[in-house]
């Protein structure tokens, strides 16, 4: 049997190591949950359509395609900025969860149209949005698609 290394994160192979990624997704995931619990504070439902998960999802999203783009095509950053911001802050802020029980929730209501057309069009939505910052944020800031 061949023994293969898992993959490393890049980022957990620096002098400080992985006890420091760990730690900056761990407070930047509790920055995002508690941005995540303002936005559902702020922005009532309505009706039974969960508009609060679907906008923190879509905009996490585009914020997750913007930062990409600026810490892996423009900026060097240090090595913490992408695990603090990309996987704890916008990780914390999103929520994969939350979208899986309110889909739940509709189909428990009897809502099946509503709750397939919030399953699919999530998922589709958060996507064009990831799609359209990192087009949008190269073409603004002028940068070359990676060959």
């Amino acid at each position: 049997m061949e023994h293969h290394e898992l993959p490393v994160d890049p980022d957990a192979t620096e002098a400080d190591g992985a006890h420091a990624v760990l730690l900056a997704v761990a407070v930047g995931g509790a920055l995002g949950a508690g941005a995540r619990w303002g936005v559902s504070e702020l922005v009532p439902a309505a009706g039974a359509f969960p508009w609060p998960t679907l906008l923190v999802n879509v905009s996490g999203s585009l914020l997750l395609g913007v930062l990409m783009v600026l810490v892996v095509d423009v900026y060097e950053t240090h090595h913490l900025v992408r695990p603090f911001l990309g996987v704890g802050v916008l990780g914390g802020f999103t929520t994969f969860s939350t979208y899986a029980l309110e889909t739940r929730d509709l189909l428990a209501l009897g809502e099946y149209a509503l709750a397939a057309a919030y399953l699919i069009g999530s998922v589709v939505v958060c996507l064009l949005a990831v799609g359209l910052a990192v087009t949008a944020t190269r073409r603004v800031l002028d940068v070359r698609t990676p060959a």
